[in-house]
């Protein structure tokens, strides 16, 4: 017990200090920036740790509700005739921007609030967690996605399937090249705003920020939002998609579901790589 009461007592980041992960890279006590050591490939240490699968039982927790909210929202503007009478694509795109700042401002403190493979990837290629926890991070939240979707499904299993269950799949009219286009950007735009918001130098000048870090956060995937649901129905999330795609089970929805892990993956990459590169002035591989 004294093991996991110290656990409890350091917090999620007792193999993290080092490098602060995500949105808890607010948590620097000194004004005087400091660059933070890379974190370690691996650390056999944090398997031992109760904060380690406290975190990922958050993310876990973190994207069942917003997979479970999100997709209640996509079906509700769905079933409706008149759009007119339902929020809209406005209303989605709140919807899932507004259940980001949530959850990450009730998450940053536990796991960091990643909630989404493609963030954690993109802070893992920054060297701000490590391969074991990043790994630990996606199946959880893929994991909740399922779930959350799953809930939905519970409902109203007909209607769920009559309305598409909010997967995603690329909208007539365009071609899975443009998809594949939308999604990068996409998350580059987000994992970007990560990477800004959270970015330990800025907290070391400006008190403001680690405040307001879920904000930006959370308003970024709502702009995404804006622009790409009519063309992909805005992915940016491999879990958000794996878990819609998974639960409604269509082959039309798998022919094209590699988009939205591709697409966010490499948009994360291009975010790490200028966020390190350009807007750091380091080298990307530096320790």
């Amino acid at each position: 017990m004294e093991g996991k009461e110290e656990d409890v007592r350091v917090g999620a980041n007792r193999y993290g200090e080092r490098q602060p992960i995500g949105t808890s890279a607010q948590v620097q006590d000194a004004k005087d920036y400091r660059e933070p050591p890379s974190a370690p490939l691996f650390e056999p240490g944090e398997l031992s740790s109760w904060s380690f699968y406290r975190a990922g039982i958050a993310e876990f927790v973190a994207t069942f509700l917003f997979l479970y909210i999100t997709i209640l929202t996509v079906m509700g503007v769905a079933k409706s005739d008149t759009k007119c009478s339902t929020v809209g694509i406005q209303g989605i795109a709140w919807a899932f921007g507004g259940m980001i700042f949530a959850l990450v401002y009730c998450t940053a403190g536990i796991s960091g609030g990643h909630i989404n493979p493609a963030v954690t990837f993109g802070l893992f290629l920054a060297r701000k967690l490590s391969l074991t926890r990043a790994i630990f991070y996606i199946i959880m939240q893929c994991l909740g996605a399922i779930c959350g979707a799953g809930v939905v499904k519970g409902f109203q299993p007909n209607l769920y399937e009559r309305l598409g269950g909010g997967a995603n799949s690329i909208a007539l009219g365009y071609s899975k090249r443009s998809g594949l286009g939308a999604e990068i950007l996409g998350t580059f735009v987000l994992v970007y705003t990560v990477f800004s918001a959270t970015d330990a130098k800025r907290n070391a000048r400006d008190s403001h920020v680690p405040i307001l870090a879920p904000l930006p956060i959370g308003f970024a995937v709502f702009l995404v939002h804006l622009a790409t649901i009519p063309v992909t129905g805005t992915g940016i999330n491999p879990a958000r998609s794996l878990g819609a795609a998974l639960v409604y089970n269509k082959d039309t929805i798998w022919d094209e579901h590699w988009i939205f892990w591709v697409g966010p993956f490499i948009g994360a990459a291009l975010a790490a790589l200028y966020h390190q590169v350009v807007i750091r002035a380091i080298p990307f591989s530096s320790k």
